[in-house]
């Protein structure tokens, strides 16, 4: 057995059906505060800046469980997959 080369072992979580589950509650929340939800989310992913979301129902907080990058590869590749 050779064992020269380095394995790459990459854990692969599927974390979408959390991502989706937040996503909605913020999304939800800045819509009954009566936000633009998709320009409010929009604006926290490119500047990881929290007050682009609300506190209401706890939205800042949850929002702030997920990874930018990781959340911007599952929202490229859903948006692909349809």
């Amino acid at each position: 057995m050779n064992s020269d080369f380095t394995r790459k072992f990459q854990v692969v979580q599927d974390r979408s059906s959390e991502m989706k589950a937040i996503l909605t509650t913020v999304y939800d929340a800045l819509k009954e505060k009566g936000y633009n939800p998709i320009n409010q989310i929009v604006g926290y992913i490119l500047s990881e800046d929290p007050t682009y979301i609300t506190n209401y129902n706890g939205a800042r907080t949850l929002i702030r469980k997920l990874d930018r990058d990781e959340l911007l590869q599952e929202l490229v590749r859903q948006y692909l997959a349809d």
